[in-house]
């Protein structure tokens, strides 16, 4: 079998599943798990297999069956291996608990079905080498997964959630159609490869950057980025492996879509411009709700929103390779918080006597800094720091504000010796770890995402904003304990929690009509 056509074993075999899975509507079939387990362990190999020819081969592109050169084909290059992989492997992970998790629903059946044909969707989406499987794909990805979100019809949040998820992804569906219609008329093709060389020939003129434009709206909508994050932390009614299937899959798709369409992006410097400041505000936004809710799920997916932001950041950052990264960083954690989340509380429940808080003050938190930037700054220059893009450099000293919170914890004057020892070794694996990803994945996609451009002006700005933004955040953390139980800190934790009511404005344009018309 020609490579190419490899990843087309996975979703044919998940159809294959969803159709006996549908045909057993009511039943619980004993097997149907394993059916399913199976299909999703094909689709495991089927990727890995692809991934090993890829190495060998190099990219390889399908013949279009279709007319006119628009219709289905699958383009097998470094982007499409790296999300094959993560795709079937979460998808086995969620299918597989699922088997026990809905063991003895009565609707086990159509679950499967629907949870293969996400699966089989996404994957399809993934490995697109054409605009109109691109587009298609995207869309069915959706409606599928509206199914799944509905498992519990009687539930009226979970069908208020999932309406509102529905309107935000048929504006996102319009606009990624419009945006496809823009491309082929601007480069005179549909297929993706095409489309993506002429790009980075500096090709395409007002068309493409219109795309560009309508391609990061489509994304934005689907990552979830403010003020369109709401229904993301509303769809907690659904069962568990759904939660973790959004969370660390469909999710990411806008994020792919900008990465996928890496070239064309930079043909738009403004519409990148847009992406700094829309997805830099949602992950601060994002991070500082996530720490004042109290239900686990919940806070997740205030985490979700977070890191989606910082993905479209980097996006708009044009760090492609470094989005990607996070994209198979972000999905892997958060897969394992969601299905582990039982469990975890279980756990911290069982502790009837935790252990003193070391509560740094402000010497500390001082001092937590500046050993967080020598740090980084030792670490940075054995892998070459001053060769590397100023945004590069950048999104390293943003996550040195995440060591510097941590090492706060162990310069605190109670903290004990082993702490302060622990923070220190986790400061330096963090470090050494950022820039050993950031070298491989930005070597691994060195063939198919373009190189990051020297910043102008505007996103020397977008920078300086970015690093002061994430820096205060990262001190005003550090020392929220000294100031927690202060009235107006009070205040601010019920706003916080409440996510400053913008998703009320949202509820208010269609939250009515959600409840009226949900099904």
């Amino acid at each position: 079998m020609p490579i190419h056509h490899l990843p087309l074993l996975a979703p044919i075999a998940l159809l294959a599943v969803a159709a006996v899975s549908f045909a057993n509507t009511g039943l619980r079939p004993k097997r149907l798990p394993g059916l399913a387990e199976a299909a999703a362990l094909l689709a495991l190999a089927a990727a890995l297999a692809s991934a090993a020819g890829l190495a060998v081969s190099g990219t390889h592109v399908s013949p279009v069956l279709g007319l006119y050169g628009a219709g289905f084909s699958l383009r097998l290059d470094a982007v499409s291996a790296v999300m094959l992989l993560l795709v079937s492997f979460i998808g086995w992970v969620v299918v597989r608990y699922a088997g026990t998790y809905l063991d003895g629903e009565a609707r086990q059946g159509p679950f499967t079905g629907w949870l293969c044909m996400t699966l089989a969707a996404v994957l399809l989406l993934v490995t697109a080498g054409n605009l109109v499987q691109l587009v298609l794909c995207w869309i069915a990805t959706s409606v599928f997964l509206h199914r799944l979100l509905l498992f519990y019809p009687d539930r009226l949040p979970a069908r208020r959630a999932a309406r509102k998820k529905l309107v935000t992804a048929r504006l996102g569906d319009v606009a990624l159609i419009g945006s496809a219609a823009l491309l082929a008329a601007a480069y005179g093709t549909a297929d993706i490869g095409s489309i993506l060389q002429a790009a980075r020939l500096g090709e395409g003129g007002s068309l493409a950057v219109g795309a560009a434009g309508l391609l990061a709206f489509a994304a934005v909508l689907k990552s979830a980025q403010f003020p369109a994050h709401g229904w993301l932390t509303e769809v907690m009614e659904t069962p568990t492996p759904v939660s973790a299937l959004l969370h660390a899959g469909v999710i990411n798709a806008g994020g792919f879509l900008l990465i996928r369409f890496a070239d064309v992006m930079l043909l738009a410097p403004a519409v990148l411009a847009a992406l700094v400041m829309i997805g830099g505000f949602t992950a601060v936004f994002g991070g500082l709700v996530m720490l004042t809710q109290p239900a686990v799920k919940t806070s997740l997916a205030w985490s979700t929103v977070a890191q989606m932001g910082f993905m479209i950041l980097e996006c708009g950052l044009a760090l492609f390779p470094v989005a990607l990264l996070h994209i198979v960083a972000h999905s892997l954690y958060k897969a394992h918080s969601f299905l582990a989340s039982g469990g975890a509380v279980e756990r911290v429940a069982a502790i009837r006597r935790p252990g003193p808080v070391a509560i740094p003050d402000a010497g500390a938190v001082g001092r937590a800094f500046l050993a967080a930037l020598v740090i980084y700054i030792l670490v940075g220059l054995g892998f070459g720091l001053t060769h590397k893009s100023p945004q590069v450099v950048a999104l390293g000293a943003i996550l040195i504000f995440g060591v510097a919170y941590m090492l706060a914890q162990g310069f605190a004057d109670a903290a004990p010796k082993a702490l302060t020892l622990r923070t220190a070794v986790y400061a330096v694996a963090t470090s050494v770890g950022y820039f050993a990803l950031q070298s491989s994945a930005t070597l691994l996609t060195a063939s198919v995402l373009p190189a990051t451009p020297t910043p102008g002006p505007l996103e020397w700005a977008l920078i300086v904003i970015a690093l002061v933004s994430f820096g205060l955040i990262a001190i005003v953390q550090a020392m929220f304990p000294l100031w927690a139980y202060h009235p107006a800190a009070a205040g601010l934790r019920v706003h916080l929690s409440n996510g400053f009511y913008a998703n009320a404005v949202f509820d208010r344009l269609v939250g009515g009509w959600a409840t009226r018309n949900a099904s």
